[in-house]
């Protein structure tokens, strides 16, 4: 059986699209007439692209949150007993939308095939990334694929949760930042000449910080939109040479040396490796093959680069407490957590303990920074608007001492 997609109109007049099971499309249109529809178009589901054309580009892969639900169903359906192949057709006709469902049915179609669940994912890697296959793999072989989904889905919820805890807490300083950004353009370019104008036409000395003041009004109103074309340039331009391998791994190393956001980076960088590690280790996945994927999801790429000279140094035989210091971008009480794990046999669950506690740790340190950015950058703000009133004042004020 194929999955396939239709266009029909209902006994109302009604436009329905839809996806269904079907050995030929002749018997999907007669699927279709026996609902008193009228057929418009049966079409066989978009199939995975395999010859590595263009047209594996526009593959959309889905949402963290969708691809956590799907899994947390499987996992429910299949631990309650229900054949995969049933629970993957329930867990289709539960999702609304369109694009998951006929790609959840193309799967079906693959393992009614008689192919592994794993195999079938394999031709949707757009979709579910190599942690999540080799995950799934594991857990048929192990033959606890519920226990093992429900894993990742917990893993998935975890990292959309510290994902959204992040991207919250630095919107607050990104929005502080271009009002205050707006309104000392908007005091230099519209309020500081008109005002000024006036001790100007008087013929009035101005006093060394208007005068700069003015500088810097006049430049932004002859500069500003060559600034600001020069800004989009600039960001453009940065975006495509980072895309260069050699030029993202060196501005990558200089990250890592910039006080407080090398420490961010490294937070980050190993605590995702820790949390892939920790469930690919856990699933049954061998450690090293669950080092070489815990280390792609990895988005420095000298950290990257050193975890996988640490893969390699554990495939010689080399402990992984061992390899992980070598890279010099693990803490101290992450490595000897580890090298606890490793010495009381107890390494699955001295891996997620060890993700959990840098997960909060890097929590701890973004709440600091955004506590501290606040302060600093409404302080900066009020100090520049101060500057500007002065500059406005001090002709004022010279003005009534000459006449006093």
């Amino acid at each position: 059986m194929a999955a396939f997609e239709y266009i029909a109109i209902d006994n109302k007049g009604k436009q329905k699209k839809g996806v269904v099971e079907a050995d030929s499309p002749r018997q999907v249109r007669q699927q279709l007439r026996d609902k008193q529809w009228m057929p418009i178009s049966v079409d066989v589901s978009s199939k995975p692209d395999k010859s590595g054309t263009f047209k594996g580009l526009f593959k959309r892969s889905i949402s963290v949150a969708d691809l956590a639900l799907l899994t947390r169903q499987l996992s429910t359906l299949i631990g309650a007993g229900l054949p995969i192949e049933e629970a993957l057709r329930a867990t289709a006709d539960q999702t609304e939308k369109r694009r998951i469902k006929t790609m959840i049915m193309d799967v079906r179609s693959k393992v009614l095939e008689g192919h592994s669940l794993a195999n079938a994912l394999n031709d949707f890697s757009y979709a579910f990334p190599q942690l999540y296959r080799a995950t799934v793999a594991a857990g048929e072989h192990a033959g606890h694929l519920d226990t093992v989904l429900n894993r990742l889905a917990d893993y998935m919820e975890r990292a959309q949760e510290n994902q959204q805890k992040i991207k919250l807490a630095a919107v607050y300083p990104i929005i502080l930042c271009i009002v205050a950004i707006a309104i000392v353009v908007g005091l230099l370019t519209y309020v500081v000449p008109d005002i000024v104008e006036v001790f100007v036409k008087n013929g009035q000395e101005l006093p060394v910080l208007t005068r700069v003041m003015i500088s810097s009004s006049d430049f932004l109103q002859a500069n500003g939109i060559y600034l600001f074309i020069l800004l989009v340039f600039a960001i453009i331009g940065g975006i495509v040479a980072m895309k260069k391998p050699h030029i993202r791994y060196r501005v990558h190393g200089w990250l890592l040396h910039v006080p407080f956001i090398g420490r961010m980076i490294r937070g980050f960088n190993t605590s995702r490796f820790i949390s892939t590690l920790a469930i690919l280790n856990s699933s049954g996945v061998p450690l090293v093959e669950a080092m070489r994927i815990a280390s792609q999801v990895v988005g420095n790429e000298v950290i990257k680069e050193r975890l996988k000279e640490a893969s390699q140094s554990v495939t010689e035989g080399g402990a992984l407490h061992t390899a992980l210091e070598k890279t010099k971008v693990f803490s101290p009480i992450m490595l000897h957590m580890v090298a606890s794990g490793e010495t009381s046999g107890e390494l699955d669950s001295m891996l997620e303990k060890t993700a959990k506690n840098q997960e909060n740790d890097l929590q701890n340190t973004v709440s600091t920074l955004v506590s501290m950015f606040e302060p600093i950058m409404l302080l900066a703000m009020g100090g520049i608007v101060v500057l500007i009133v002065i500059a406005i004042m001090l002709p004022i004020i010279n003005m009534n001492q000459m006449i006093g």
